[in-house]
């Protein structure tokens, strides 16, 4: 883990070099003024040498603008190196995020993802910092502090020992017992980032069924969780302000005890007690330092291991080490394929899949829900790999071309549209950032949209918010499909992407594809016959099989169960996944 975040300071090396540089600089300054102090007081005030005062007080000053000026240089680079590995931890998550496969999706919630990206990194940041300044200087400043004690006297010095050696102990059974608390905390924060981000997208559903107090009680549900945590967590944690008071307290009483005495008997100055009283401070108030550290490090400790997680992982797919870069056409095979979504196959999805289709072909895909229509057409884009067998196309395995390559030429247009802010030249320019706007029009034309379009104030110049809100479902849909259509692709894929358009729209957009894409293959997912019927062929899916294969007429004749959804929908009943006559 240390090792995985370590990698990303970079070019911040320097930084967090001469951060705890500056520390220690800044501690042998401050380490001196109470060595200079005692001079002046023993030297020059009791002597009454003016002289001494002068000089010695001369060296206290540029000692302390010293210190501060290595202060500032300290907290200057710390906060540079600080911030710099923060930036880095994002970038580097963001962009491994985005070599993900949707196997490796799964794996992690939108909202646990988000948290790793801002909370956590937060938290890292603030204990780097921490750890390069603090855990720097309070050391040195402690060690510092107890030397020059032990030189001006050993035996007084030796009650610092004795209350540091103390609160050590009682230290780090606080700290132990804040920790398991701080692990517990940071995924109840992807519980309330999942609570708000699920209100937020769905608030039209939330409003529409009146489940404001619902949501607003679940929100206060997941908040309260964090809430009852951290309160565990600092009720251990403020113990060690009370301990630290305590001993300060109690320490300087000793001291001013003893140190009297022993000014009465003449070993000891006024000046060199004033001296053990400061370093008895800076040596408390640098294990306070250090305890602080150590919270701070417990705290960001589980949050460093949940950024780790993203950062280590792996996506499942991979280019070859030769790969093919360049799609023939659009011709698809499946050869013995089976699937599942778990590595083991302990739950196949598709079982021994057989399918050739050639090049320029309409292809339709029916099945009732979790038939596995999807999961068949993701593996053409290779969206996920196979557990057994070989998807093809232009007859090569898909597992042999280049990734991007092969996106490139297989368009999809999923189930769940998705339009991001911008204007809609932007978002169609997603399926090719270098097409002109004439392009851009001859692809709306083609999947209906133009006529849309073209009524709106600012035309291909409208803004659309952000998911497409301010757009109709069957508007979102037919600019969706124009998009992929502009990637010139070999293969198109529908994923029951005409469902928000009226029947007649879906037919002119099969007319057009027809006519104006007649060598691109169309594979198109639908719970209506009419959206498929006039296909070249029609694919019947059934529980992660192929049940029929053939054109319209030939499944009317051949297959039970597209006769008895064309009888269904025709009857009047429209609904794929209920039988006819049955209610």
């Amino acid at each position: 883990m240390i090792k995985t975040l370590a990698a990303h300071i970079k070019e911040f090396k320097t930084a967090s070099i001469m951060t705890p540089v500056f520390m220690i600089l800044e501690v042998v300054f401050e380490t001196l003024i109470p060595f200079l102090m005692a001079s002046i007081i023993d030297k020059g005030v009791d002597a009454g040498d003016m002289h001494h005062i002068y000089v010695v007080g001369a060296y206290m000053i540029g000692a302390a603008f010293c210190g501060l000026f290595c202060g500032v240089m300290g907290g200057k680079y710390g906060a540079r190196a600080s911030t710099g590995l923060a930036r880095n931890l994002r970038q580097a998550m963001y962009e491994n995020i985005q070599t993900f496969s949707f196997s490796n999706l799964d794996k992690f919630s939108t909202a646990g993802l988000v948290t790793r990206l801002t909370t956590d990194v937060t938290n890292v940041q603030n204990a780097y910092q921490m750890m390069l300044r603090m855990a720097f200087r309070a050391p040195v400043s402690m060690i510092c502090a107890m030397a020059m004690a032990f030189m001006i006297n050993a035996r007084l010095a030796s009650v610092y020992l004795v209350a540091v050696c103390l609160l050590a102990v009682v230290l780090f059974f606080i700290i132990r017992g804040a920790m398991k608390y701080f692990h517990e905390a940071f995924p109840k924060y992807d519980e309330l980032n999942a609570s708000v981000q699920e209100n937020v997208s769905a608030i039209r559903v939330v409003k529409a069924y009146v489940r404001e107090d619902y949501e607003t009680s679940k929100f206060k549900k997941a908040s309260q969780a964090i809430y009852d945590i951290f309160t565990k967590a600092e009720t251990h944690v403020v113990l060690n302000m009370p301990v630290m008071q305590f001993t300060v307290y109690t320490c300087i009483m000793l001291i001013c005890w003893l140190g009297a005495k022993q000014i009465v008997s003449s070993t000891l100055t006024t000046g060199e007690l004033m001296s053990l009283l400061t370093y008895c401070m800076n040596i408390l108030m640098s294990l306070m330092m250090l305890s602080m550290v150590f919270v701070m490090l417990t705290m960001s400790e589980a949050s460093a291991r949940r950024i780790s997680e993203v950062l280590n992982e792996k996506s499942d797919l991979t280019n070859p080490e030769n790969p093919v870069y360049e799609v023939p056409n659009g011709e698809i095979d499946f050869e013995h394929v089976d699937f599942s979504y778990h590595k083991d196959g302990s739950k196949p999805i598709l079982t021994d899949i057989n399918l050739h289709i050639k090049a320029g072909e309409t292809i339709g895909i029916l099945g009732g829900t979790g038939s596995s229509k999807t999961s068949l057409v993701n593996l053409i884009s290779r969206l996920y790999d196979v557990t057994g067998g070989s998807v093809k196309v232009g007859g090569r395995d898909v597992r042999e071309y280049d990734m991007d390559s092969l996106r490139d030429q297989v368009a999809v247009v999923l189930q769940k549209n998705v339009l991001f802010s911008g204007t809609i030249l932007e978002n169609l320019r997603w399926g090719d950032k270098d097409a002109t706007e004439e392009e851009c029009r001859r692809v709306c034309r083609l999947a209906c949209a133009d006529e849309f379009i073209e009524k709106l104030p600012q035309g291909y110049e409208t803004h659309i918010e952000q998911g497409g809100s301010n757009v109709s479902g069957g508007q979102k849909q037919r600019l969706c499909i124009a998009r992929a259509l502009l990637k010139k692709p070999k293969v198109l894929i529908l994923d029951d992407s005409t469902s928000a358009v009226d029947t007649a729209t879906d037919a002119r957009i099969r007319k057009a594809f027809a006519e104006e894409i007649p060598d691109t293959t169309k594979l198109i997912i639908a719970q209506r016959v009419s959206s498929v019927q006039h296909a070249d062929h029609i694919i019947v899916m059934e529980n992660g099989r192929i049940d029929g294969f053939g054109t319209h007429e030939e499944l009317l004749e051949t297959n039970e169960i597209y006769r008895e959804v064309f009888e269904s929908q025709t009857g009047g009943s429209g609904d794929f996944d209920e039988k006819a006559g049955e209610a």
